[in-house]
């Protein structure tokens, strides 16, 4: 690992790397030497990056790989709050540094950022509490500036395909600036119900018919939006209504009725 720099973003301090196994495997590294943060961990590379449920992320140079490293940020509880949160902060340094794709930017439940209907920057969120019950996050984010990954479940993009051309370094003073202001802004869960309703106004497929993956079970119905511990809340063919705390959005439909006639995705 080579360290390619310390300096300061949005108010916290930044270490910067020029290649690295995973912002996230430093984070916890750190964590382990009794950093306590907050601090970001940004890589110019990743040797090892890893997405949700340990899948591998590609992270070539030229795109986004950062983590923010916070201790004690809410009550555990209110843990899964901070992928809406960053979702949030990472649509809104897109749109600032790229307002060219405003328009097409959309977050995708739980944790992803998507252009024009492909799925351009992930959000890992990883924490656990210390046996003083000291709870620590470590935000992991990754952003398809100039390349995307081949052969993805879901459709990948990047800004660069999109004809938008932004450097790693102005996105991440950009996304820097941008998190402060949305965790103040959800005030360590207290604010939750106003980032709900800013996500739900960004959010992909809302009122449409989905597939979501749930291990090896799929189930089909009309995204109605979130709740307020930030469930995935469908209506069913049925008319019944489920919450679900986990799961993979695959693809989507127009319409109920759609479902109901049984038209194919």
């Amino acid at each position: 690992m080579e360290r390619a720099g310390e300096a300061w973003a949005g108010g916290v301090r930044r270490v910067v790397h020029d290649s690295i196994d995973s912002t996230n495997a430093e984070a916890w590294r750190l964590v382990r030497a009794g950093e306590t943060g907050p601090l970001w961990i940004v890589a110019r590379e990743q040797t090892a990056g890893r997405g949700r449920r340990g899948r591998d992320w590609a992270s070539p140079q030229g795109n986004l790989y950062a983590t923010l490293l916070l201790t004690d940020p809410c009550a555990p509880p209110q843990a899964p709050q901070l992928s809406f949160v960053a979702a949030l902060a990472l649509h809104d340094a897109v749109a600032n540094a790229a307002p060219a794709v405003r328009p097409e930017l959309q977050v995708k439940w739980p944790n992803d950022l998507v252009l024009g209907g492909a799925k351009v920057a992930g959000i890992l969120v990883e924490g656990e509490s210390a046996a003083a019950q000291r709870f620590t996050a470590a935000i992991g984010i990754g952003v398809n500036c100039a390349s995307r990954p081949e052969g993805t479940p879901y459709p990948a993009s990047d800004l660069r395909t999109s004809g938008t051309h932004v450097a790693p370094d102005a996105l991440f003073e950009a996304l820097a600036s941008a998190m402060r202001g949305r965790l103040d802004q959800w005030a360590r869960g207290a604010g939750f119900e106003a980032i709900r309703a800013d996500w739900t106004a960004r959010a992909a497929r809302l009122n449409e018919v989905i597939r979501l993956q749930i291990g090896d079970e799929t189930v089909e119905g009309n995204f109605d939006g979130i709740d307020g511990s930030g469930r995935l809340v469908m209506t069913m063919e049925d008319g019944s209504r489920r919450s679900f705390n986990a799961g993979d959005v695959v693809a989507g439909m127009a319409t109920l009725d759609r479902l109901r006639t049984g038209a194919a995705l």
